[in-house]
């Protein structure tokens, strides 16, 4: 009896141990995703100072594009990705350019902006409905692979894929914010763009090009995305809402603070379904967004202006 209880005891534990690491693994593939629309949101909060909840757009309309390109005209797929972050660059910046620039000329506040882009959201949404109907699409570009076993979790190649090259972009990104010169003149202008305009940058010229690499990273989120799961027209809208999640966590206006968060966030998520139903997922996550927004509102890192290290 001894020795039966111990080995039920035994197998308890390593089965505790497999389901631990599958949940690892979803929450760091989970925090890839919400990783690479929060940082794309944190560089543009950061130079711009409001919120453009039409970043879940851009990444609707990039799976699209990308589908456009793949599917409808038969493009070679890599070539058709790199068209796809092109198209979302572009994308970006005429809302910059078409919307936010002259509202900010007109002195419109950060409400209006704000108010402006979750129309602007919801008008790209709806333009994805009409052209593209609202039946889900999918890409289908690589076949369902058999799962790797790692540890007694399962994870599938294209998973692996998109958790390394969301580090290596990440990782590229933050780079490029610390050590070039475009990184270090946006962090003037984030951190006090008055006195970067007294000091000869254009303030206007380096929001426009926050917009053109925020919404390029979206459109490389909207990439791995597309591969993964289905296209819908309203997939922006719950992204966005996991990306300002993220950001909120780690400190909307810090890039390395956005990033933690939405790892930290898709790992919650995830262990918090081990004993809640999946269905809750998204509670878990505005609970905690709610926790952040009440006892710390700056977020993990505390900073409260700027891009910062």
């Amino acid at each position: 009896m001894t020795q039966g209880r111990i080995s039920a005891n035994s197998i308890s534990v390593f089965a505790n141990m497999n389901i631990f690491i599958q949940l690892l693994i979803n929450g760091l593939i989970a925090g890839s995703i919400y990783a690479l629309v929060a940082s794309g949101f944190s560089l543009i909060y950061s130079t711009n100072r409001f919120m453009h909840f039409a970043h879940g757009g851009t990444i609707t309309v990039s799976a699209y594009i990308l589908l456009t390109f793949f599917k409808l005209a038969g493009l070679n797929f890599y070539l058709s990705a790199i068209l796809t972050v092109i198209s979302a660059g572009i994308l970006g910046y005429l809302m910059h350019a078409v919307l936010y620039m002259p509202l900010r000329k007109r002195g419109s506040s950060g409400a209006i902006l704000l108010i402006a882009s979750v129309g602007l959201m919801i008008l790209l949404e709806n333009l994805m409905l009409m052209i593209y109907g609202a039946d889900v699409k999918s890409l289908k570009f690589i076949k369902i692979a058999k799962g790797m076993e790692i540890w007694g979790a399962i994870i599938t190649p294209l998973q692996l894929v998109i958790i390394i090259s969301s580090v290596v972009l990440l990782i590229g990104m933050a780079f490029f914010v610390k050590k070039s010169k475009l990184g270090s003149t946006m962090r003037a202008v984030a951190d006090n763009p008055e006195l970067a305009e007294i000091s000869g940058i254009s303030t206007s010229k380096i929001q426009g090009m926050s917009f053109v690499i925020g919404s390029a990273i979206a459109g490389f989120a909207a990439i791995l995305i597309g591969l993964e799961q289905n296209i819908e027209p309203t997939m922006g809208l719950s992204l966005i809402i996991k990306g300002f999640t993220g950001a909120i966590i780690g400190g909307v206006t810090s890039l390395p603070g956005s990033i933690v968060g939405s790892y930290l966030l898709g790992l919650v998520e995830n262990f918090g379904i081990w004993y809640l139903p999946s269905g809750y997922k998204d509670a878990i996550s505005f609970v905690l967004l709610f926790v952040f927004l009440l006892w710390r509102p700056t977020g993990i890192f505390g900073i409260n202006k700027g891009i910062k290290k």
